[in-house]
C-alpha cells in the first residue's frame, strides 16, 4: 500500500501526517515551538526551531505508523504562508530569524509604496494589495538591517525562502532552492500571470535576483531528502501554501468551487480556474495550487479574528472555562436578543480593509445576557465569512456551497447559522485535517498514487451537510444589521 507523508508547517506547531493510498490518516504527531515577539508589533520564529520540530514529527509519524523512510513513497510540504528566511548558502545558516507573517514592521515601507503610487502595478502583476502582510518587505527588512546581508546577496552568497522553501533546503541537505506557484504568489514580488518574478518589482524592493528561488507547479518532482534525514532518500513531490493546500484538499478543482477555514482567522478562497479576476470589492487574487504548468486562480478573502474570538470569551472576559464551552452557553438562549459583536481586534481584513477598527458590542439592554454575547461573538464568525463570500458572489457570480475545515467547523451551531445567514448549504467532510491533505494530494499525483483529479473528487466524502433554515427576508435583515453595527467600529 502507498504512503504520503504531509509535512504541515504552521504559524505555532509543526505536524507530520501520515495518509494511506486512499487519503486517509494513518498516524499523526505535533510539536509546539517558540514564539518571538522582540518588540509590539514585531513577530519572529527561529528557523531551526522549525526544521527540528518538523524533523521530529515526520520520524515520529512514521514510526508510529509502523513504518520505515522506505514505506513511505513520498513527501508533501503545506507552510504557515509569507514567513519569509534569509540564510547562507554555504553554511546553511540563517542569518536572522524568520519575521512570520503577522509581523508589521514592513509598514512604514509599504505607506511609502502607497504614497509613491505603486498600488496599481503591485495588484496588476502580484494580484494583492502593498501590505507588510507579504514577504516582500520583511525580505527588504532583513536585507537592510542585517550586518552584511546586503552585501552578502549582492555577491551571491544568501538564499530567500518561505517556510516550504526552507524546508526544501534542508531536507534535501542544500541541494534544492525551490519554491511553488502559490508560495512565491504571497512573496508581493511574483507575476502570478506571467509565473515569474517580477524583475520590474524586484527593482522597486532593491532585492537581487540572485537570493530567489526557482518556482516550479504546486505538482512537481522538487527533489529528494538527504537519507540522513529520515532514514532513506524519499521523493518531495508536492508544494502548496496552506490555503492553497486546503483548497485543493477540500477538492476544489473548478471555477466557483469555494472553501472556508475556521481557525484563528478565517481564510476563505474561491477557484477561478484559468482566469485571473482583479476584485472590485476589496478581495485579493491568488495563484492556486497547480497540479500542472497551466496558471490557476483563486480570488482570497481574510478574516482576522475567527475562532480568536472564542479564546477571548475564555482569556479576557473569562466567561467560559474551555474553548468547547461556547456551543452549549451559545445554544442557551433562542438567540443573540438583538446583541452584535464585530471583533475587530486587530482591525478588520476583508472585504473592509480598515486596520484601524476597533471591536464594538451592539444591540445591549437590560436583558442580555453573557450567553447572548457569546451566541453573538459565534454569530460574528459567520457574519464576517458571509461578508466574503457575498464580496465573491459579486465578484465573479453565485457560488452553490461552501465547503468548510478548520477548528471551528466542528461547531455545528456556528456551521448552521453560516449556512443560515449565506442561504447556500455548509459542507463539512469527513476528513477536516485539509491542509495536509492538500499536500499529500499533489504529491501522489506527481508519483502516481493517485491518477487524477476527478479520482481525487470521487475520494472526497461529506461528514454533514448543512442546509439553510432562515428565510432570505430574515437572513437579509441580519446581514444588514450586521454591516450597521461594522460601520460603527471604522474610522473611514
Amino acid at each position: 500500500m502507498s504512503h504520503i507523508l504531509a509535512l504541515d508547517q504552521g504559524t505555532s506547531s509543526s505536524r507530520s501526517i501520515v495518509f494511506d493510498g486512499q487519503g486517509r490518516i494513518v498516524t499523526m504527531a505535533q510539536k509546539e515551538f517558540r514564539q518571538i515577539y522582540p518588540q509590539p508589533g514585531w513577530v519572529e520564529h527561529d528557523p531551526e526551531d522549525i526544521w527540528a520540530t518538523q524533523r521530529a514529527t515526520a520520524q515520529q509519524a512514521i514510526a508510529q505508523a509502523g513504518l520505515t523512510a522506505t514505506d513511505i513513497t513520498a513527501i508533501g510540504i503545506t507552510n504557515q504562508r509569507e514567513t519569509t528566511v534569509v540564510w547562507n548558502r554555504r553554511t546553511g545558516q540563517p542569518v536572522y530569524n524568520a519575521i512570520v507573517w503577522q509581523d508589521r514592521r514592513g509598514a512604514p515601507l509599504c505607506a511609502t509604496l502607497r504614497e509613491q503610487g505603486h498600488a496599481d502595478a503591485v495588484r496588476q502583476s502580484t494580484g494583492l494589495v502593498i501590505d507588510p502582510y507579504f514577504s516582500a518587505t520583511k525580505l527588504r527588512w532583513i536585507l537592510d538591517h542585517v550586518d552584511g546581508a546586503r552585501q552578502a546577496a549582492e555577491r551571491g552568497e544568501l538564499a530567500f525562502g518561505t517556510i516550504d522553501t526552507w524546508l526544501l533546503w534542508r531536507l534535501t541537505g542544500g541541494r534544492v532552492h525551490a519554491t511553488d506557484v502559490s508560495n512565491a504568489a504571497r512573496t508581493m514580488l511574483f507575476d502570478i500571470r506571467a509565473q515569474r518574478w517580477d524583475a520590474a518589482l524586484l527593482d522597486l524592493l532593491q532585492v537581487p535576483a540572485s537570493v530567489l528561488p526557482q518556482v516550479q507547479p504546486s505538482a512537481h518532482l522538487f527533489g529528494e531528502t538527504d537519507a540522513a534525514v529520515l532514514g532513506a532518500a524519499i521523493a518531495v513531490a508536492g508544494v502548496a501554501g496552506d490555503q492553497q493546500a486546503a483548497l485543493f484538499g477540500q477538492a476544489c478543482f473548478s471555477p466557483g468551487m469555494a472553501k472556508n477555514t475556521y481557525g484563528t482567522g478565517c481564510f476563505m478562497l474561491m477557484h477561478t480556474g484559468e482566469q485571473f479576476h482583479t476584485s472590485s470589492h476589496g478581495l485579493l487574487t491568488t495563484s492556486a495550487a497547480q497540479p500542472d504548468g497551466t496558471p490557476q486562480f483563486a480570488l482570497e478573502g481574510s478574516v482576522f479574528i475567527g475562532g480568536a474570538v472564542v479564546q477571548w470569551l475564555r482569556d479576557g472576559l473569562q466567561a467560559i472555562r474551555s474553548s468547547s464551552d461556547i456551543q452549549a452557553l451559545a445554544e442557551s438562549v433562542p438567540d443573540a436578543g438583538g446583541v452584535m459583536m464585530v471583533p475587530a481586534f486587530t482591525g478588520l481584513g476583508a472585504p473592509y480593509w480598515d486596520a484601524d477598527a476597533r471591536g464594538a458590542i451592539v444591540g445591549l439592554t437590560r436583558g442580555s445576557t453573557v450567553a447572548h454575547i457569546a451566541r453573538a461573538a459565534l454569530e460574528s464568525i459567520a457574519f464576517q465569512s458571509a461578508a466574503l463570500l457575498q464580496a465573491m458572489a459579486r465578484d465573479t457570480g453565485a457560488v452553490t456551497e461552501l465547503r468548510v475545515d478548520g477548528g471551528a467547523s466542528v461547531n455545528d451551531l456556528l456551521m448552521q447559522f453560516q449556512a443560515d445567514v449565506l442561504g447556500i448549504p455548509v459542507v463539512r467532510p469527513r476528513i477536516t485535517e485539509t491542509t495536509a491533505l492538500g499536500a499529500a494530494y499533489l504529491a501522489g499525483l506527481t508519483t502516481g498514487v493517485w491518477k487524477d483529479l476527478p479520482t481525487l473528487s470521487s475520494q472526497w466524502q461529506a461528514e454533514r451537510r448543512f442546509e439553510p433554515a432562515m428565510t432570505r427576508d430574515d437572513a437579509q435583515e441580519r446581514m444588514t444589521a450586521w454591516e450597521r453595527a461594522v460601520r460603527q467600529t471604522t474610522t473611514q
